[in-house]
């Protein structure tokens, strides 16, 4: 990560979810944070394709025909 900059967050995962990282975290040996980290880089991109709360489906398609 770069510089290393460590501040401390709570995340809140369903019960199921926490309980297959910790089992994976344990499998490789790593911490949970780790994992965590990792599948974020992993799925950035894909998340960032979803729109914000503030996008609305077709609102690009209607300001095009309005210009």
């Amino acid at each position: 990560m770069a510089g290393s900059d460590k501040r401390k967050q709570s995340l809140y995962f369903p019960e199921d979810m926490l309980k297959e990282i910790q089992e994976e975290a344990t499998r490789q040996d790593r911490s949970l944070s780790w994992i965590v980290q990792k599948a974020w880089k992993i799925a950035r991109k894909e998340i960032m394709k979803y729109p914000s709360v503030n996008e609305f489906p077709g609102e690009d398609d209607e300001r095009e025909a309005a210009e």
